[in-house]
């Protein structure tokens, strides 16, 4: 006999999808959480940009699940009242060096079945974004904005609906594979320790999935890497409607103009690899922002952006590495049944976070 059916290990925005449809599939379902907070890493500090699905090769994950995940999110939104703004993305080229790149991305995202970008040329982008001073653009009708931690909150909700439940401050110390299936030692924020079995078991832990598995045999994790983006804030009005992105970086997608609901500009995130984890802004790397957003938009002024917050992607490739697909570790990998193990989930992971639930789902089936 087992404690539990199901255990998910992490309550970030992808751990709880993963425990909901779990939960609907009729499992018993568990989802323990270190913190005292749902999503209070990853899941709470990035952009809360719904992506189309442009940067991800045909074949991979990352494309196979944020096409859906993003049509899915958006249903999910609808039904139950999750604020979101469909704004458009701008991908801009401000030189002529940049074009292929532009090309590349647009001829990439068809390859995966999104079909809905628009070239803009220069004469087109003055007449939407007066502000910009780019040579050309692809534009996405179908990126957005979320507010997450209210979809968080939702997805939390339909797990307890379905007999589920998310423990928090229960932190894993050790997991063992045992014949019945796993052997979780959990010390709670008190510091009592306890132990928990189950026949299933997730390891949705972002930063600390790669360490979670290592005892495991057969498991096979990657190397975790830190990667910091940094956001500053613009003080005054927001001179765009629309998510402004330059084209790709090594790393991360560039400095971009995020719009929260409230219509407050943000700027970030930028790449700055650490090997501990913090979370303090360096007010000093705002003064590379202002030549970087400048690049597309020349009249940002001088002193109007201030340290915001930061984020920290769970990378699975180091600095110079082209970037990483999710990896999504079930039986079929490892051959350890009722195990799956999620590395790498950095963006799209919340746009994928519902397709992301479905296939784990799929994996133990």
């Amino acid at each position: 006999m087992h404690d539990i059916e199901t255990v998910v290990i992490g309550a970030g925005v992808v751990g709880l999808a993963i425990a909901r449809a779990l939960a609907i599939a009729g499992r018993e379902v568990m989802v323990l959480e270190r913190h005292g907070l749902i999503g209070s890493e990853t899941s709470a500090r990035n952009s809360e940009v719904i992506h189309a699905g442009i940067y991800y090769p045909p074949g991979s994950l990352k494309a196979k699940l944020c096409l859906p995940g993003k049509h899915l999110l958006y249903q999910f939104c609808d039904e139950n009242g999750i604020a979101y703004k469909k704004t458009g993305k701008l991908i801009v080229a401000s030189n002529e060096n940049q074009l292929p790149e532009l090309e590349r991305l647009h001829a990439q995202a068809e390859a995966t079945g999104l079909h809905d970008l628009e070239v803009y040329d220069a004469k087109r982008l003055k007449q939407i974004e007066p502000a910009l001073d780019c040579i050309s653009a692809l534009y996405s009708p179908s990126t957005g904005i979320i507010d997450s931690h209210a979809y968080m909150l939702a997805l939390q909700g339909h797990l307890e609906a379905r007999g589920g439940q998310v423990v928090l401050g229960s932190s894993v110390d050790r997991i063992e594979k045992t014949p019945e299936g796993y052997a979780i030692r959990v010390t709670s924020a008190d510091g009592d320790s306890m132990p928990l079995t189950c026949r299933e078991l997730i390891i949705s832990a972002g930063h600390g999935a790669p360490g979670l598995a290592a005892n495991l045999p057969g498991a096979t994790p990657p190397k975790a890497y830190l990667a910091k983006g940094n956001y500053f804030k613009l003080q005054g009005k927001a001179p765009l409607s629309r998510l402004v992105y330059p084209v790709p970086e090594p790393g991360g997608s560039g400095v971009h103009i995020t719009l929260d609901l409230q219509g407050q500009a943000r700027f970030g995130p930028d790449v700055e690899w650490i090997e501990r984890i913090n979370y303090d802004v360096d007010p000093a790397r705002g003064e590379k922002f202002y030549a970087a957003i400048r690049s597309y938009w020349p009249g940002l002024p001088d002193n109007s952006l201030v340290p915001d917050y930061c984020g920290i992607r769970p990378k699975i490739v180091g600095p110079g590495e082209p970037a990483a697909d999710f990896r999504i570790d079930g039986p079929e990998t490892h051959e350890l049944e009722g195990l799956v193990a999620l590395y790498g989930i950095e963006s799209p992971g919340l746009t994928s976070s519902l397709a992301i639930g479905n296939e784990v789902l799929e994996r133990l089936n």
